[in-house]
């Protein structure tokens, strides 16, 4: 049973506990999360499947991306953003992703939104509310990582003041911490202690 500290996995390096319920979640803790996310599409991928996680758990998204990705035309903003009623009924109808209207149609107005942005201003808008690296200490146990900051609830307060939907303070801080705004792989995880080479 685990307090929430580093746990060992299979090869014996600790990893936050989450990180070791399934596989998918081992190669998703070890290659993605809590790394720098640039790029506006990527970002904008990151923003929609965090709406969509919205009240599921992270690995039912995880395990559809390869769906949402299809469906969703690889997350291109200018693509997306021309979708037609009829992309909405097939988005609707199709098994592989998660068929909730309201976050489909909050992915669609939102994809509409970013099209009118300059090239980059979505990276540079999220970076922005990226917290110094000292605003926090590395996390030792779960117990320490907190779901909403007031960094995540600014940015979340700025997207919708800028028109985007499904962007509430705690989705925010998961985009955040997904994206590498926030470092929150615990104080001895194998992430934080010997992160690869970039």
């Amino acid at each position: 049973m685990s307090d929430g500290a580093a746990l060992a996995g299979p090869d014996g390096a600790l990893r936050c506990p989450w990180a070791l319920s399934t596989e998918d979640y081992v190669s998703y803790h070890d290659e993605e999360w809590g790394r720098p996310v640039h790029g506006d599409d990527a970002l904008f991928e990151r923003i929609s499947l965090e709406a969509f996680q919205s009240g599921l758990s992270w690995i039912t998204i995880l395990r559809r991306r390869p769906g949402f990705r299809a469906a969703f035309a690889d997350f291109r903003i200018e693509k997306v953003a021309a979708f037609t009623d009829e992309d909405r009924e097939r988005l609707l109808a199709d098994p592989g992703i998660i068929r909730n209207r309201a976050k489909v149609d909050a992915t669609l107005a939102n994809a509409r939104v970013l099209a009118d942005w300059a090239e980059g201003e979505l990276d540079d808008f999220i970076w922005s509310h990226a917290p110094g690296p000292a605003a926090r200490p590395a996390p030792k146990t779960l117990a320490d990582v907190p779901a909403v900051t007031p960094e995540s609830t600014a940015l979340s307060k700025a997207l919708k003041k800028r028109g985007l939907r499904f962007v509430g303070p705690t989705t925010a801080y998961a985009l955040m911490q997904a994206c590498g705004l926030v470092n929150d792989h615990l104080e001895t995880c194998v992430s934080r202690t010997s992160p690869p080479a970039r």
